[in-house]
């Protein structure tokens, strides 16, 4: 038995702390936790005023009991309000929405928003508690895998531009976040997928034994053994929990890491419209794929390396190319040129001298990138 799997059980909850002085917050992962979320938030807050804000999906799979729970307690008069699911509800519109909403509700300083949903969800919510009356506290009860091992934890929040993804947002923590793992057993298998993406990554950047036991473990995890999930998600939170402490707002570039292989996967998703056909994580997987054969290519990283990588990929049914999509690749580049970590129109990369030893490459050449994007 690996000696990960010797550590946390089926039925065990854990919190992890994201360690930010007067602004530290717990995550809290477990089985069953949807339901002890009214009295996790009371006893942390006390009897405060929240609105629950969540996506046509989950409206009536989760959104009425929580609101029922949390009416019983005290803490939730206001209807949860119900936006449309998807990568296209992070609009304008839709922020604009919210906060006519919340206007129309007479919020104040104290009101406390919850964003029950995915990424999309916590992203746009998230973004709107930033702004609302100069920024109002709000919780995350992430419902995806993707959402509770990366999103939901960090306080990025955003909107998409049509020039890019999440180009418009604000650094705004939340106060506490509730992963259930329970959630995911409605999750659509591809969702999952998506997220397992993402779980992936932390070995990738800086955890080679993680990575190993994904490799071993990965596909126990996606078939729903719920104690392989809590010890994923633990130990991403853990990972990301540690480096958000050291650089909240990537100003040191230790928290960029956590972007590997997302410049090549937000190109992806705007050439896709932010559309059904290619899942968050599914264009992260490619970056990843990208990233490694782009390392290889320059000399830093071995080429087993490269090739262990994207066969773990295949083996969970994740994409590694964007062969059959007939993009145009100077276009893919143009969107990266546009992207966040771009500089003075130099292209900078999350890049890897092996599994478990991502860094910052700046200056990365064009041709380079259109080299890699053309291999299958």
């Amino acid at each position: 038995m690996n000696m990960l799997d010797t550590i946390l059980g089926a039925g065990e909850q854990h919190t992890v702390k994201v360690e930010l002085d007067d602004r530290s917050y717990p995550i809290h992962i477990g089985a069953g936790l949807l339901n002890e979320a009214p009295g996790l938030i009371r006893e942390a807050f006390g009897n405060v005023r929240c609105i629950i804000i969540t996506d046509s999906h989950l409206s009536s799979i989760y959104a009425q009991k929580l609101h029922a729970n949390m009416a019983r307690l005290g803490l939730c008069k206001d209807e949860p309000l119900v936006i449309p699911a998807g990568e296209q509800a992070k609009t304008f519109s839709y922020l604009s929405f919210i906060l006519d909403h919340l206007f129309q509700k007479t919020i104040d300083r104290k009101t406390m928003l919850v964003a029950l949903g995915g990424g999309v969800m916590g992203d746009l919510v998230g973004f709107a508690a930033s702004i609302a009356l100069r920024g109002i506290d709000f919780i995350q009860i992430p419902t995806t895998l993707l959402a509770q091992v990366d999103s939901s934890v960090g306080g990025k929040t955003a909107i998409n531009s049509p020039r890019g993804k999440n180009l418009i947002g604000a650094f705004h923590q939340p106060r506490m976040v509730i992963a259930d793992v329970d959630t995911l057993k409605t999750l659509p298998s591809r969702e999952l997928r998506s997220g397992y993406a993402e779980v992936v990554k932390y070995g990738l950047i800086s955890n080679p034994e993680f990575f190993d036991w994904l490799d071993e473990k990965g596909k126990n995890l996606l078939a729903g053994k719920t104690e392989k999930q809590i010890r994923a998600i633990k130990t991403s939170c853990e990972m990301k929990a540690a480096i958000v402490a050291q650089d909240e707002r990537e100003s040191t570039g230790k928290r960029a890491l956590l972007n590997l292989g997302h410049t090549f996967g937000h190109a992806f998703e705007l050439m896709a419209n932010y559309d059904a056909s290619l899942l968050h994580g599914e264009a992260v997987a490619i970056g990843m794929a990208k990233a490694f054969e782009l390392s290889t290519r320059l000399g830093l990283c071995p080429e087993r390396d490269t090739q262990r990588v994207k066969e773990h990929l295949k083996s969970v049914n994740l994409p590694i190319s964007i062969q059959g999509r007939n993009w145009d690749t100077d276009k893919i580049l143009a969107h990266m040129y546009r992207d966040k970590k771009a500089e003075n129109g130099h292209l900078n990369f999350i890049l890897t001298r092996g599994i478990g030893q991502a860094f910052v490459q700046e200056h990365v050449v064009a041709s380079d990138v259109k080299a890699v994007l053309d291999m299958p």
